[in-house]
């Protein structure tokens, strides 16, 4: 594959709508999100929402899931990395305060199905409890993790509401 699989297109975008994304909070409704996505970061763009929410709220699987890694480190803290059946998109899930009872890699998750809690692990602000949640177009020919991010804001089309 060349470097233009590298590249979100149009055909990308409107695969993405028509999964009808929930927006990963329990509660939070998409009226009151803040598009941050390209709010500064060192030198570049943050290239992901922050959904402030308090500390063991209920992250929800944004879309059908396949949980591909289940990771802890110093920047993201404890980290959900999932991907569509497809295989098209991968949707990361970071500062979590812990994962759902249970989890595993391999697991399949329907949409609103509760996948961890969100918290300030790794390089969050401890006073500051949020999910990080970044969409990618999932990588060819090296981590799978790591494509080109997609900004989420406008692609929610449901809300997590509590039941």
């Amino acid at each position: 594959m060349g470097p233009l699989d590298w590249r979100v297109d149009a055909d990308d975008l409107d695969a993405l709508w028509a999964r009808q994304l929930m927006v990963p909070v329990e509660g939070i409704p998409r009226g009151s999100l803040r598009d941050n996505y390209t709010a500064k970061r060192g030198s570049g763009i943050h290239g992901a929402l922050d959904i402030v929410a308090p500390r063991y709220t209920a992250v929800v699987a944004s879309d059908d899931l396949i949980i591909g890694r289940l990771f802890s480190g110093p920047v993201g803290g404890i980290v959900i990395y999932a991907y569509a059946a497809d295989q098209r998109f991968v949707y990361y899930y970071a500062h979590l305060q812990r994962y759902r009872r249970g989890l595993a890699v391999g697991d399949r998750v329907a949409k609103g199905s509760v996948i961890g809690y969100v918290g300030t692990t790794g390089n969050a602000p401890p006073d500051t409890p949020h999910l990080h949640f970044q969409v990618m177009k999932r990588a060819v020919g090296r981590a799978w993790w790591d494509g080109p991010a997609i900004n989420p804001f406008s692609f929610f089309a449901l809300d997590a509401l509590r039941p």
